[in-house]
């Protein structure tokens, strides 16, 4: 069974950077359970009605909001909060974009493009992609982080080491986060909530979807970590396994541009194989396929493999 919230934040308490001076919007106690409603990492600017025509229209200063701060009684620079990532109630409604000058392979798509999905909120049934397609759906937290010890407003977009939009797929329910905290009651804050993303998020958009995000918060005093760290409830690609993968490589001296080539040798082979265009296959690698290093001590070159899933495809 469920625990219960002890607290219950509404999406209209959302920020747009992390700032320390922002005033707490709810205190918590050590070991409370918070229920946190995140709008999508768009902030309602796209709906069911969207075309990719609106992609310029959006404002990027409503980028990525993040519900809170959360005030977590006793928390002090040097402590870690434990975040049990309890469950997430999504809303059924979603959006994948190419966002022109964002994303890996930003300089070869050019161009707006967005899918809009609709999905069964309460079995979470693979979720049709057209024209081809059906990606299996897990929930999670984009953005999940701490203030910054540092005054002034820092932009959500870039992860931290207190966390945020690190975008890691596995931050889903039964995952126990640790953060570190800098400031005084850590100002703990959510948003970017994904109804499934693939390792890499290559498109720089997953599945973005507003849903509610239940996570009880502890706290680890003098734990003096430097980095976010996690553990998992379980297996991490068990809902995307079962018939096998397809695998490109890209192989040279950056890891980057390897990954691009990785990337867009998936994009081909998706291309030619289902019809598709280039950019619908862009966006479904974002969403559900994984990029891996495969191999980086081997100098000069490194390799590293995109893993897309058969079972979308079946």
């Amino acid at each position: 069974m469920c625990r219960a919230a002890d607290h219950t934040i509404h999406s209209a308490h959302r920020h747009f950077g992390w700032d320390n001076s922002i005033e707490p919007v709810q205190v918590i106690a050590p070991g409370e359970t918070v229920e946190i409603s995140c709008i999508d990492a768009g902030d309602g600017q796209l709906t069911s009605e969207s075309t990719a025509a609106d992609i310029p229209t959006m404002d990027p200063g409503r980028v990525n909001p993040v519900t809170g701060p959360i005030f977590v009684d006793g928390a002090a620079p040097g402590d870690a909060l434990r975040i049990t990532i309890d469950r997430f109630a999504p809303s059924g409604f979603g959006w994948t974009a190419n966002i022109p000058g964002f994303g890996l392979l930003a300089d070869q798509f050019p161009d707006p493009a967005l899918h809009i999905w609709s999905y069964d909120r309460e079995t979470l049934s693979p979720a049709a992609y057209s024209p081809v397609g059906r990606v299996p759906l897990r929930p999670f937290a984009g953005t999940i982080g701490c203030a910054l010890a540092e005054p002034g407003r820092h932009s959500v977009i870039p992860p931290r080491r207190v966390g945020g939009n690190m975008d890691i797929r596995d931050l889903s329910a039964g995952t126990v986060l640790y953060l570190p905290v800098e400031v005084e009651g850590a100002l703990l804050s959510v948003g970017d909530t994904h109804a499934a993303q693939g390792d890499g998020e290559v498109c720089g958009t997953a599945i973005e979807s507003p849903m509610d995000v239940a996570l009880t918060v502890e706290l680890e005093k003098r734990a003096d970590i430097a980095m976010p760290r996690f553990t998992t409830a379980g297996p991490v690609t068990r809902h995307l396994d079962a018939e096998g993968y397809e695998v490109t490589t890209g192989v040279g001296a950056d890891v980057m541009e390897a990954a691009r080539i990785a990337v867009g040798e998936m994009i081909e082979l998706l291309a030619a194989r289902t019809g598709m265009s280039p950019v619908e296959a862009y966006m479904l690698c974002s969403v559900c396929g994984d990029l891996r290093i495969s191999e980086i001590v081997d100098m000069p070159n490194v390799v590293v493999a995109f893993y897309f899933p058969r079972v979308v495809l079946s």
